[in-house]
This record gives structure tokens, sequence and C-alpha cells, in this order.
């Protein structure tokens, strides 16, 4: 048997893909109610970050990863315009359901899609970007979706992975005090699930680093990766182009 983490438990990696939807199948629907929450809204902030350095131009072709519920692929269908069009995809049904019934509210139809990163349904080279958030450290072989990323883009064209990330060491106490008391409290009271906000901070601390995930980038094929830390390095915007 071949295990991976989920959260600091070993399990078999076959089981991981569905111990993560049922985590996210128990979430979806105060997602993102939770994220204001946990972060006081500083996730829109990293969001808005990731958009302004992804540089999306009118006609692109965008791929959502792991999109959830939709704000930056809502983002994004902004800057293509009818010319250009974003996918939006997730693994977990019952997050992407929810992410289209809220670009729907906002008057945007997208391409929807239930897809495995680690086995993307797109053809060699057809995007400009690629981006995912908060998703990766989700994934059973990052190696695997990372190489699958750098497939389905253009030469030249750039992924995006916001992914939370090691902390600057003088806030290491507080942030593991806040992610391991706070967090699962606010999910019980607010979301009636400790243990999925338990296994949140679990598998942010499973997650490579911003030099381990930048060698990883270049190992799947990236030839230029850029690290941008944001809040103290609570989270990493990372930046690879496709050689």
């Amino acid at each position: 048997m071949t295990t991976t983490h989920f959260g600091f438990q070993s399990v078999d990696e076959r089981e991981k893909a569905q111990r993560v939807r049922g985590v996210f199948d128990s979430v979806a629907s105060k997602y993102d109610l939770m994220n204001d929450l946990m972060s006081m809204g500083l996730h829109r902030a990293w969001k808005a970050y990731t958009v302004l350095v992804a540089d999306v131009r009118e006609g692109q072709q965008v791929l959502d990863i792991a999109g959830g519920t939709g704000d930056l692929a809502l983002a994004f269908s902004k800057k293509v315009g009818s010319s250009g069009q974003v996918v939006h995809t997730d693994i977990n049904e019952a997050m992407l359901r929810t992410g289209r019934d809220r670009l729907l509210d906002a008057g945007v139809a997208l391409p929807t899609l239930v897809c495995d990163a680690e086995k993307l349904p797109f053809p060699d080279s057809h995007f400009d970007l690629v981006s995912v958030a908060f998703g990766l450290r989700n994934m059973t072989h990052k190696d695997a979706a990372l190489a699958e990323m750098n497939r389905v883009l253009k030469p030249g064209g750039k992924l995006l992975v916001l992914e939370f990330s090691k902390v600057a060491k003088p806030l290491e106490k507080i942030y593991d005090w806040y992610s391991f008391k706070v967090l699962p409290t606010m999910g019980k009271l607010v979301a009636g699930d400790d243990a999925s906000y338990r296994y949140l901070a679990e598998s942010i601390r499973m997650h490579p680093g911003q030099q381990e995930l930048k060698e990883m980038m270049k190992q799947a094929g990236f030839g230029h990766v850029d690290c941008h830390n944001l809040s103290g390095g609570m989270v990493a915007l990372h930046v690879g182009i496709k050689c």
C-alpha cells in the first residue's frame, strides 16, 4: 500500500481524493463566509493581487483549477472579454455547483467542468494562463498536477499558484495558536464542522514551503519561477513561465 498524508494522518493514497472531497462537500455552503472570517477578509486582497499579476488580456484562454466558488474565474472573465474564454473547474462537484450558481447570479456563464488536475481533459498548449488558488495542497500527486498544468499551457504561458505557505519565524507561535485553536472552533460555530477546519490547518503544515514548491515547478517544466510572499509568508503566490 502506498501512503500519503491527509493532514497529519497517513492514509492509502487511493483514499485521499475521497477524503478531501468529503471535507469540501461539508464546507461548500459556508465556504465564502468562512474564508472571510478566517482570513479577516485578506483572501480578497490575495486574490486581487493574483489577478493583477496574471495580467490577463482580451481574447486569452484561461483555465481556473480548483476554482471552487468562482472568485478568480469571475475576475478573469471580465478581463478576457467576449473573444476569450475562462474554464472553471474543480474536482469537487458541490464546490463547483456553488461556484457556478454564484457566477450565474453575477450574470456570467462559463464552461464549468468537474475534473482531476492530475489528468486534465484538455489538449496540449491550449491556455495562456492556468491558475490554482488554495487547491494544490489538497492534491495527492502535486508533481503530476504541475506537469499537467505545464502541458496544457502555451509556450510562454503563465501558471499562478496561490497557496498557504511557510509563515515568517516571528509569526509562527501566534499562527499555530490561531490555526489549531481558533479555526476549528470557528468552523464548529459557523459551519457546524470543526474536523474539516482542523484538516485545513494540518494540510497547510504538510504543504511544501516556498523554496520547495519553486523547485517542484521547475522540475515540472517551468523555466522561470518567481515567488511573492504575502502577509508574512502566510500565503505565497508562485508564478511559473512555461519554456
